[in-house]
């Protein structure tokens, strides 16, 4: 046996060990008993293994397609909010310092008041 046979021989060893070639069988037969043929035997076959409708497909594709612009909407935002957070990091010690001056003062100018 030459090498592109023995490639070939090996090819139909892993798909019928991995049970490729039972399932198709049992999908073209039931399409074979069919007494009314499906339009698109493609999508018979497709949905025989599990596979997702054209119409289920286009579902899941428009689905998809707007899962992506929230998503697309969503890190936006919390980009933006990103950037809020880093400048308020920045002006934070300022602030701190001036509510801590402005706290010092009323203070300061009650107990002055007071003796």
């Amino acid at each position: 046996m030459d090498e592109k046979e023995a490639k070939k021989e090996a090819f139909r060893k892993y798909l019928e060990s991995s049970g490729v070639l039972d399932a198709l069988t049992k999908v073209l037969v039931a399409l074979y008993e069919q007494n009314d043929k499906p339009f698109s035997a493609i999508e018979f076959v497709q949905q025989k293994l599990g596979g997702p409708t054209v119409s289920e497909y286009e579902k899941l594709q428009a689905e998809m397609s707007d899962l992506q612009i929230k998503y697309n909407e969503l890190l936006a935002t919390h980009q933006e909010t990103c950037r809020q957070i880093q400048a308020l990091a920045l002006v934070m010690p300022f602030i701190s310092l001036l509510v801590s001056l402005e706290g010092v003062k009323p203070r300061n100018l009650s107990s002055q008041k007071n003796s």
